[in-house]
């Protein structure tokens, strides 16, 4: 810009301002793209816990079912999977949010990074040129 002289000072402003917010544009849905897969983790991590949580209670009901009295050691068997199971979907729900957080909240600092720099850069192409 600095050595075009076709160009009028507002113009090659415009020209700056216009070329940056492209860069932003191409750049930033590629790192967004990761988002909807972190998310996806956060609902299949709970829902495997649930399943895991129905299996292990269908196994302490089918320990209650047997035989007319409860074996005990098959019944808190199955208890312990499905509170287990249960604590892994929480745990997975958990850590992916957290992670979905974390990677929103970079890419929100990255975006207004660059706004601020491309920002910098017109207002001292501005100052510095006639």
């Amino acid at each position: 810009m600095e050595n075009d002289t076709t160009l009028a000072k507002d113009q090659k402003l415009l020209a700056i301002q216009k070329e940056l917010e492209e860069a932003t544009a191409l750049e930033l849905p590629m790192m967004e793209q990761n988002l909807p897969i972190i998310g996806t983790i956060t609902t299949l991590g709970t829902l495997m816990g649930l399943l895991g949580t129905v299996i292990g209670m269908i196994r302490s009901f089918a320990a209650l079912a047997a035989g007319g009295s409860a074996d005990s050691m098959a019944l808190s068997q199955g208890i312990s999977e499905a509170l287990i199971n249960t604590a892994f979907g929480i745990l997975t729900g958990a850590l992916a949010v957290i992670s979905y957080n974390y990677y929103t909240n970079k890419i929100d600092k990255l975006t207004y990074s660059l706004d601020e720099v491309g920002f910098s850069i017109v207002q001292t192409f501005a100052a510095t040129h006639k």
